[in-house]
């Protein structure tokens, strides 16, 4: 059983999305503005978020930013534009997918499916002996899908995560964009390599305490991203 929360503040939307998702697996939640979002993603055990940009009180983007505080549940986000620009900022605040309106009923139903069944498999629902991953003062739990860094806990989303742990995984080794979308976003790499520098500079300034002189995710100019072991 999926616990999902719908929020945008067109009650119509709201509306049509529940139709959408009307599965005896599914229980949906609804809230209408960012606050009411962030409240019910605190107080309730949600798998998954569909969240709209533009909302008042609080729009969808500084709601997902507090969610990214206590929370990795995966956020798609929906949104009446579809300049790259809102992409990308919703991709380095946090967000998993997105979801250009007006959206058909069946891709809504495939995206929220594929991010479901990576969480709950991943993450919330995983049971294996537990792995720890460590390159200097970078810890990766599998199980409890936690990073800290120098003790001090990391919250990443759930794509930034899986980025780590490919690289942790494979230290000293080289991936292009493509690979790391690949491994990640396991579909054809169409626009990887701004996708996946979005999150790499995210999860540089989440990991190094100066982004600009890493420790740890470096460039290899013309090549791609390797972690760097032996700090």
């Amino acid at each position: 059983m999926a616990n999902i929360l719908i929020c945008d503040d067109e009650q119509d939307i709201v509306n049509a999305l529940k139709i959408y998702l009307n599965d005896p697996d599914y229980v949906l939640f609804e809230a209408h503005n960012g606050k009411e979002a962030v409240e019910t993603v605190r107080e309730n055990d949600i798998h998954l978020v569909l969240l709209d940009i533009m909302m008042p009180l609080m729009n969808g983007i500084e709601a997902m930013s507090q969610i990214r505080g206590f929370s990795n549940v995966p956020i798609i986000l929906l949104t009446a534009k579809s300049e790259d620009a809102d992409k990308v900022l919703g991709l380095n605040v946090g967000a998993d997918d997105y979801i250009t309106k007006p959206f058909s009923p069946l891709e809504v139903c495939a995206r929220v499916k594929s991010q479901l069944r990576r969480y709950l498999s991943l993450g919330a629902g995983a049971t294996r002996t537990s792995v720890v991953l460590t390159i200097g003062g970078l810890e990766l739990d599998y199980d409890a899908r936690t990073v800290t860094l120098d003790g001090e806990n990391v919250s990443l989303t759930k794509k930034e995560f899986d980025i780590l742990k490919l690289l942790m995984e494979n230290p000293n080794r080289v991936f292009s964009p493509k690979e790391i979308y690949r491994e990640v976003w396991h579909e054809d790499p169409m626009g990887a390599d701004n996708t996946v520098a979005v999150h790499i500079r995210h999860l540089r300034e989440k990991t190094e305490i100066d982004p600009a002189d890493p420790r740890y995710i470096k460039v290899v100019f013309g090549q791609g991203y390797k972690i760097q072991k032996g700090n």
